[in-house]
């Protein structure tokens, strides 16, 4: 007899729809998977096995051939293991069919008949098109916002056989847990002194520009990057489910709840190999740390210590909010909508520029400087040289404002951006800034003589104007950009000799 299940896998950040098709004949007893499984999908056969057995179920002496349609894309993961052991049932007659029509099992089995949760439980419910599907237990939440099913949360085979067959009712959700709340955001009130920077960091988040902050160890460059996220506003829905969706698919936890509500912030370490950092893998496409900072910021401290082709692999996704992973087996796309925040020492002592200071070698900081290429340098926005503060401001001065205040204004700064058409102003397409970031006369002979002088490139000219956007934005003023506009956005834009040794 012939059962098909449905079920799905999940391929880089998306759900593909898969058929277990499973066929029980008359021969010589045994258990093959044909339909490209990966060596977990391959052992699905002595988990199911086990499974049943252990629940009470014989397993049938029979010839068992199952079929992973469609044939041609490739399954892995553990997450079909449920489909497949009642897609066995089904076909030799435990279970009737019409107890499952209609119905998509995504669950990894036990060997004790317990049913675990997976890894991209998201994508993988979107995928199925059935009215109603089966989540191990505590998947519920995260199943439910797509919003297009019937969830049923099972903890185990046997409790899943009784609901099937009508001899128990489906479980009850379990219900509402106490609710934790998430840790507080670091206050931006904390910072004491650094005023430019702290200035930076607002126009880095009202208007999604890059930043890149150098300074010698103390200056506070740690301390600005992680209070930036708490200026950010809340996530839209459609974004929050795009970060869920990608937090999913590499198995981390979810928040209470989950959904991404909040922009999250990834920090990885600077010895990050460039496939932890764009994605991909070999049997499982893992997205990586910037797709896991989707819609959030992205904290690369130490960014000299990164090597060089990893900083260089940043170059393509951060102009087009996307990283596409090719391998041999698989071709995978995800999303990589971040703000990208650097922060590094002017030189390898981390002095810098002070006269007697710096114990380096002017060999030992040209190194240091070209493990920056120049395109990659290009792309920053803001570069910012941050000295470390007064010992008045940092041991008596009054506290700068907080990140309630600040993110006030950044929200009614974006939402003037969200009236353009677009969510920020870095995504202002380059043949709308006649329009949206007009100069005015001297704003322009400030651009010009800058470009004539070889200290902008194109690119740079297009990222000044959408900083001095910003900078309007956040004053409140409308109409054609201003010279003070134009010549904040350059000054915060520092040339690389202001970087140190940067080059």
């Amino acid at each position: 007899m012939l059962a098909i299940i449905a079920s799905a896998t999940l391929l880089g950040v998306d759900g593909r729809r898969v058929s277990v098709e499973v066929h029980v004949s008359s021969g010589l007893p045994c258990f093959h998977i044909v339909g490209l499984p990966d060596t977990a999908c391959r052992e699905a056969g002595d988990r199911v096995r086990a499974a049943l057995t252990t629940t009470g179920i014989p397993w049938p002496q029979r010839r068992i051939t199952v079929n992973l349609a469609p044939s041609g894309v490739r399954k892995n993961g553990s997450g079909l293991d449920l489909a497949l052991a009642v897609g066995v049932l089904v076909a030799h007659d435990l279970l009737p069919a019409s107890a499952v029509a209609g119905t998509g099992f995504l669950g990894e089995l036990g060997l004790d008949g317990s049913i675990r949760r997976i890894p991209g439980m998201v994508p993988l419910v979107d995928a199925l098109e059935a009215d109603t599907v089966v989540v191990p237990a505590g998947c519920g939440s995260e199943a439910a916002l797509v919003g297009r099913h019937r969830v049923r949360e099972v903890a185990s085979l046997a409790q899943l056989l009784a609901a099937l067959r009508g001899e128990a009712p489906w479980p009850d959700p379990p219900g509402d847990e106490q609710t934790i709340l998430p840790p507080l955001d670091p206050d931006l009130a904390d910072v004491r002194g650094q005023a430019v920077a702290r200035l930076a960091l607002e126009v880095a988040a009202a208007g999604g520009h890059h930043l890149l902050l150098a300074g010698p160890p103390g200056a506070g460059k740690t301390m600005l990057a992680r209070r930036l996220p708490g200026l950010l506003p809340d996530l839209g829905r459609r974004e929050a489910l795009e970060a869920t969706r990608v937090h999913s698919a590499a198995g981390l936890a979810l928040p209470p709840g989950g959904l991404v509500r909040r922009p999250p912030l990834r920090a990885p370490h600077h010895g990050a190999s460039t496939v932890s950092l764009i994605g991909g893998g070999t049997t499982w496409m893992r997205p990586g740390e910037i797709s896991l900072a989707t819609r959030g910021v992205l904290f690369l401290d130490e960014l000299a210590e990164f090597a060089r082709p990893v900083l260089d692999a940043l170059r393509q996704p951060l102009e087009e909010g996307v990283v596409r992973v090719c391998r041999a087996r698989a071709a995978v796309c995800y999303p990589a909508h971040f703000l990208l925040v650097g922060a590094m020492n002017p030189c390898p002592c981390g002095q810098g520029g002070p006269p007697g200071a710096c114990r380096c070698s002017e060999a030992g900081r040209v190194r240091y400087a070209r493990r920056l290429s120049g395109p990659l340098l290009d792309r920053f926005d803001l570069r910012l040289d941050v000295a470390r503060p007064d010992v008045t401001q940092l041991l008596s001065g009054p506290p700068g404002e907080s990140t309630a205040t600040v993110a006030a204004r950044v929200a009614t700064a974006r939402a003037v951006a969200t009236a353009r058409g677009v969510s920020c102003n870095a995504q202002l397409p380059s043949w709308s800034l006649d329009e949206v970031a007009a100069l005015s006369p001297p704003a322009a002979a400030l651009l010009e003589s800058g470009l004539r002088a070889g200290n902008l490139s194109a690119r740079g000219l297009q990222r000044v104007r959408r900083v001095a956007r910003t900078l309007a934005d956040l004053g409140g003023r409308d109409g054609p950009l201003g010279e003070g506009d134009v010549c904040l956005a350059l000054q915060l834009r520092a040339e690389p000799e202001h970087l140190g040794a940067v080059a």
